[in-house]
């Protein structure tokens, strides 16, 4: 399966800047976890959007950043990462981050889940944040 890395609006209207640069970044994170890009599909979408898929798929009446599905195989990842660009907003004012690198973190924790990382215990989640961090720190744009 060739890699291929998407970047899709759905119901909205957001801007991915430096696509090029961001994909040959999260190919970089996914052989740092020893692991194969296949097709990675992430989808931008409104809070109403996602909050829908949370309801329908993870039977959860709350909103969400983002959704994962892993439709990986073996070593190769594929999946599909729906963001919320309403709760990227909203997360980066309450960071007190920027709206690049809230979108950077949450891109790459969908990626990370694809790997295998989980963030359900304190454990997880710490192992997790560890690991978007070093991603993050390997940005050169």
């Amino acid at each position: 399966m060739p890699a291929e890395i998407n970047f899709f609006c759905e119901g909205c209207t957001f801007i991915l800047r430096n696509k090029t640069a961001v994909r040959h970044w999260i190919e970089h994170c996914i052989t740092l976890n020893k692991r194969k890009s296949g097709v990675i599909n992430v989808i931008f979408c409104k809070d109403s959007f996602l909050l829908n898929y949370n309801k329908k798929y993870l039977k959860h009446n709350t909103l969400t950043d983002i959704i994962t599905f892993d439709y990986s195989e073996n070593k190769t990842l594929s999946g599909d990462i729906f963001i919320s660009i309403d709760r990227l907003r909203e997360n980066s004012k309450l960071l007190k981050t920027s709206l690049k690198d809230e979108t950077h973190r949450v891109i790459i924790h969908g990626v990370l889940h694809l790997c295998g990382y989980k963030d359900k215990s304190p454990s997880d989640k710490a192992r997790m944040t560890q690991a978007e961090n070093k991603c993050l720190s390997l940005r050169t744009f």
